[in-house]
This record gives structure tokens, C-alpha cells and sequence, in this order.
């Protein structure tokens, strides 16, 4: 299964959303690098540090190029505006949400191209999701990433 595929269906799945919010509003992660992660120990693929950085600085550059610009604009049209017709503000906010998705979903597609060939079978995912959190950021939100580690599909 494809690493889009797998995080559509993680993303779906109990509690994997909020954990996903969480961690990327109130911790400052970068959820489809975990995801990615948890997607490498589910398939039984274990990055080694130089894909973990190569990981890092791939969904970094997609964050501040791309994904982060988009996610401003969106948050700004949320709130209702005098000047601005709702209908209006909401369709622009639509399909900036869609760009932003689009953008989430090239990350994955270029994390997935960095990800190692599977070497043996399945793992439990909170090791990797804590090796990917470190390279995001030094403040490994472990409580976080082990509720999301429960909550993703096996």
C-alpha cells in the first residue's frame, strides 16, 4: 500500500486525526513525517539516520515553502470578515484547503521515495515515531506520540 493510501486510511481512523492535530498545533510536529514514519514501521522499514534526515529536511522545505504559507491563508479566511461575502470567502478557502492537501500529499509522495525497501516485519510504530519527531524538533512529544501510535491501523 502506497504511503498516500496508508495515511488516508490512518488519518480515518479513530482518534488518529485529533492525535494528528495535536501534535502538529499544541506540540509544533510535522504530521506527515509522522505519518510517514508510521508508515516505514508498519511495512517494516526501519530508516536509518541518513534517510531520517533526508526525511526532516524534505518535509521542512515543504513545510515553510508550501504547506505552512497555506495553512495561513487558510485560517485566515475562517473567520467570518464584514467585508467579505461568506459564500465568497468559503469557496476561496475550499480550494485553498484543496491546495494544501495537494501539497501534503507531494510530501508524502517524496517521503515515500526516501523511505527504505521493508526489511523485515512489522513494528510496533512509537520508536520511529519518536526518531522522527527528533529530527522535527528537540522536545520529543512522547505522551502525544504514543497516544498516536496506538490509534494508527496495523
Amino acid at each position: 500500500m502506497s504511503l498516500w493510501d496508508w495515511a488516508l486510511k490512518a488519518y480515518a481512523a479513530d482518534g488518529v486525526a485529533d492525535a494528528c492535530l495535536e501534535l502538529q498545533d499544541a506540540a509544533g510536529q510535522n504530521v506527515p513525517l509522522l505519518l510517514w514514519a508510521g508508515w516505514c514501521a508498519g511495512t517494516g522499514r526501519v530508516p536509518d539516520e541518513d534517510a531520517l534526515e533526508a526525511a526532516g529536511d524534505t518535509a521542512r522545505a515543504w513545510q515553510e515553502t508550501a504547506i505552512a504559507p497555506l495553512r495561513a491563508v487558510r485560517k485566515a479566511l475562517k473567520p467570518r470578515a464584514p467585508d467579505l461575502d461568506d459564500a465568497d470567502r468559503e469557496a476561496v478557502r475550499a480550494q485553498v484547503k484543496a491546495v494544501e492537501l495537494d501539497a501534503e500529499r507531494r510530501l508524502l509522495a517524496a517521503l515515500e521515495a526516501l523511505a527504505p525497501a521493508p526489511s523485515g516485519p512489522p513494528q510496533p510504530p512509537i520508536a520511529q515515531l519518536a526518531a522522527a519527531a527528533r529530527i522535527w524538533s528537540p522536545m520529543v512529544p512522547r505522551a502525544l506520540l504514543v497516544r498516536l501510535a496506538d490509534r494508527l491501523p496495523a
